[in-house]
């Protein structure tokens, strides 16, 4: 059985310290004890640590080792056109299982209004939803979830592929993948709302240089295509 993994703020000296709710867990629901073992990651490293001293809302950690964690075999960066909430949310719940890199909400023309300027008020929750699926999916950081911004501006990403998942005429995703991969790659994936891209939208894609690609034959959600989507590409790189 995978021992649980806590994230903590640093390490130092060989010790280190978990307060909140993560504490409070680890002490009171799991009846936390000294010298009972737990992988413990700073987000930049992984150390296989023991307790040293458990209270409510304070667990201290002593390294054993330093782990080396699988690497993820590529970047995957989500622009995803916003719908609502509780489907955005489980979707960056399990793209954060996936192991994307990065999700960027977008505003596209047929997102549901008030979505965008109520974003901001939901990231935290947000942060809260992919370090929790980071940690029960073992990854040594959670995804960045940055704040939402314009479909003008998602067209500007920077990646060495980009593609914009329209299920109208275009070529399944599998076999847009390039033949060459490397785990260096930077790949891009922009997702619409309910209802689709506009055509306007679809135009301004393809001349910023977007690869439009599809799942197949039949249409499905928003959240489902961006999880698909990633399980593909994810794979296609391991």
């Amino acid at each position: 059985m995978s021992r649980r993994r806590f994230f903590v703020d640093s390490v130092s000296g060989g010790l280190a310290e978990l307060r909140g709710e993560d504490a409070h867990h680890l002490s009171r629901v799991l009846r936390a004890e000294p010298g009972q073992q737990y992988e413990i990651c700073d987000r930049q490293s992984v150390w296989l640590a023991e307790i040293v001293d458990a209270a409510p809302g304070r667990v201290v950690f002593r390294t054993i080792e330093e782990l080396t964690p699988p690497a993820l075999p590529v970047s995957v960066t989500i622009y995803a056109a916003l719908v609502k909430f509780d489907r955005f949310e489980w979707m960056i719940e399990k793209a954060t299982e996936l192991g994307v890199e990065r999700i960027t909400p977008v505003e596209a023309a047929r997102s549901e209004k008030g979505l965008f300027e109520a974003s901001a008020k939901r990231r935290e929750r947000w942060l809260r939803i992919v370090a929790e699926a980071g940690r029960q999916s073992r990854r040594v950081r959670p995804p960045e979830i940055l704040p939402a911004i314009g479909f003008p501006d998602a067209l500007k990403a920077v990646a060495r592929f980009r593609y914009l998942l329209d299920e109208e005429c275009a070529p399944p995703l599998s076999r847009a993948l390039p033949a060459e991969r490397s785990a260096s790659d930077q790949i891009a994936i922009l997702v619409g709302p309910e209802g689709g891209w506009t055509a306007r939208e679809r135009e301004a894609a393809a001349e910023a240089g977007w690869q439009p690609a599809s799942l197949g034959p039949t249409i499905v959600r928003a959240e489902t295509a961006a999880i698909a989507a990633t399980a593909i590409l994810i794979n296609a790189f391991l």
